[in-house]
């Protein structure tokens, strides 16, 4: 049977950095009244002149040296992300370009917070069906560049960054996958109103500024996850308290925290970086992953369970065998 073996791993941070302290000096906040709310320290800010794309292009360098490939082997390439370099064309494409890769196609997702979980899964679909062989999911933001910075509920959360997945097509028993195992999607659009962007090009002809309810978003957030997870290893067989590592969205501790605690889960298996990074959305999951990886707690044959929610509301899970 084949399945989508997880090669690789890389992730890409810009180099400014943005204290709490900093804030201080942006908008009416402080770094106690962050901490305590978010459990964010600091956020990295892509530079004038620094996209999406390229974000991408270097966490998928290290995702595919990290992996033993070469780029000529990579056939996919899916980003997610809410703040492409352009409307259009997707920016995979422009990462598959500065990529120098001729081959194969891409294109990108977008669910937001949720988009790397829509897009391993949307790949591990290809790679199962024989459509491609070596896949780059990649989850890119520059999230800073839609941010009301006079807003301090929100300018204080969010983060720059990128991540990226490397999978192959494999061959083998499912009882011993070493890869993606199951993948769990849900919607609705009916709180669409809770977490958006008050722009677009139909709409309003202009990029807009991100919106956000962020105590209803809090309660959904937690219920919606831990359903999810719940689901999930229901239908895989997986016993929670099998598990080994969590990797979630880094929205901000409190959802992290209240999601473990709703499932019995120890806040020593949940991988949080949120306090570095910052929420980077669809970057945050990759990010974190590859830091859990580097730091040698994630180690091949680890069962990792992976969650996030965002605008939508999108939200999933997926359980993979590193």
């Amino acid at each position: 049977m084949t399945y989508s073996r997880i090669a690789g791993i890389g992730s890409h941070l810009p180099e400014k950095v943005l204290t709490n302290k900093g804030m201080e000096a942006i908008v009416e906040t402080s770094d106690e009244w962050i901490r305590e709310r978010t459990g964010i320290t600091k956020r990295h800010i892509a530079a004038d002149g620094e996209y999406t794309s390229d974000l991408g292009v270097q966490a998928a360098r290290k995702a595919v040296d990290q992996a033993g490939l070469s780029l000529d082997q990579v056939d996919l390439i899916i980003v997610a992300t809410a703040t492409p370099d352009l409307t259009f064309p997707a920016t995979a494409t422009i990462v598959q370009h500065k990529l120098g890769i001729k081959q194969g196609f891409a294109f990108d997702v977008h669910a937001v917070c949720s988009g790397f979980l829509y897009a391993l899964a949307t790949a591990d679909s290809f790679l199962r069906t024989g459509q491609a062989k070596c896949a780059l999911v990649i989850g890119a933001e520059t999230f800073s560049r839609i941010l009301d910075w006079t807003d301090r509920t929100t300018c204080v959360l969010f983060g720059d960054g990128a991540g990226a997945m490397v999978l192959t097509a494999e061959e083998g028993d499912p009882a011993e996958f070493k890869g993606v195992l199951k993948t769990y999607l849900e919607s609705d659009g009916e709180y669409c109103d809770l977490l958006y962007v008050d722009g677009g090009p139909s709409r309003t002809k202009t990029v807009g500024h991100l919106r956000m309810q962020g105590n209803q978003v809090f309660r959904h957030a937690v219920t919606k996850i831990s359903g999810a997870m719940t689901t999930l290893c229901a239908q895989t067989g997986v016993d929670i308290a099998d598990i080994d590592w969590v990797v979630p969205h880094q929205a901000n501790q409190r959802i992290l925290l209240g999601v473990a605690k709703k499932l019995g889960i120890s806040v020593d298996q949940v991988v949080s970086t949120v306090a570095e990074h910052g929420n980077t959305s669809a970057a945050s999951i990759p990010l974190a992953f590859d830091a859990a990886v580097r730091d040698g707690r994630i180690k091949r044959g680890d069962t990792v369970l992976m969650e996030a929610l965002g605008g939508g509301f999108t939200w999933g899970a997926a359980l993979a065998r590193y």
